[in-house]
């Protein structure tokens, strides 16, 4: 896998408990679109299960919103990792943090689970059971969040200034904009008509058109027209489509825990009964009053 090769040559720097508990990993960006180029860098995304009392803090005594917070592994990235000719850019999610991304229909957590399978890297039982549940996560959300991520990377078209020499700075110089924001607007658009009409994404389907793009086919007008034109079919197409209009939050909680249950062998995450915990503290609040009540009488 190849966090741990990286890990072991010192490259990188994940939590201790990442490289053996991750249990997807896929290739993202231009190369799962169809349309990378040589020089193309690899965009790693996945999602690892962190230790038990990481999920479940109260096991370690933590209680949830009294004194000092510690800090909980949420994500972790790493980026223009360089080895041999190839340069990396990791971001790895913690099982509850990407869950609930996917819930909201966040385009980059939904493409991470639709890639071709040519661009699964790892992939471990866990990772292939929520891979087969992805349309789980799929609702009427989806619209807003995709078309609210184009807008920006027209917006971003317009107006980002790169940095000097970058490789984007030498595109807009050679362009006249930003095709790389360019493209990326035509392809969210696209993902989410698939989305809106099937349920389904095929990140490849429009990958001619992309590519036509990013080799300066395409006008930036042309770009601003067609974004203009698709958010009006994509309004219509929202009120047909069969998706639900919210995520089904206990069936997806319910495949959440199941993944847990199959990392931690067993989801007995209670140290006592509530009943007792209950009781345990009305224990200590009169102690304490009791305490109190003494030092007044001195």
């Amino acid at each position: 896998m190849i966090i741990q090769k990286l890990n072991q040559k010192g490259l990188i720097s994940p939590p201790k408990f990442l490289p053996t508990n991750t249990h997807m990993l896929v290739r993202m960006g231009s190369v799962a679109y169809g349309c990378s180029v040589d020089c193309s860098d690899e965009d790693i995304y996945g999602f690892c299960i962190p230790p038990k009392q990481d999920v479940f803090p109260h096991l370690k005594g933590e209680i949830i919103g009294f004194g000092k917070q510690k800090s909980r592994f949420e994500q972790w990235q790493q980026h223009h990792i360089k080895d041999a000719n190839k340069e990396y850019d990791f971001c790895v999610y913690s099982i509850v943090k990407y869950f609930d991304l996917c819930m909201n229909n966040n385009p980059n957590m939904l493409d991470s689970l639709f890639v071709p399978l040519n661009c699964v890297l790892h992939m471990t039982a866990i990772g292939k059971k929520v891979r087969e549940n992805r349309k789980l996560f799929i609702h009427k959300g989806c619209f807003h969040k995709f078309k609210g991520y184009a807008f920006s990377q027209i917006h971003k078209m317009k107006s980002k200034t790169p940095v000097r020499g970058s490789k984007r700075d030498k595109s807009i110089e050679k362009y006249g904009f930003d095709i790389k924001f360019a493209y990326h607007c035509v392809r969210l658009l696209d993902e989410v008509e698939q989305l809106l009409s099937t349920g389904e994404m095929d990140l490849q389907r429009n990958s001619s058109l992309l590519k036509a793009i990013r080799a300066g086919q395409w006008s930036q007008e042309q770009i601003i027209d067609y974004f203009n034109e698709k958010e009006f079919e994509l309004e219509k197409l929202y009120l047909k489509s069969s998706l639900p209009y919210k995520p089904d939050v206990a069936t997806i909680k319910e495949l959440l825990l199941e993944c847990l249950e199959m990392q931690y062998n067993d989801l007995n995450i209670s140290k006592k009964p509530a009943v007792d915990i209950v009781e345990d503290l009305e224990e200590v609040v009169s102690i304490i009053n009791r305490t109190l009540s003494k030092i007044d009488c001195l």
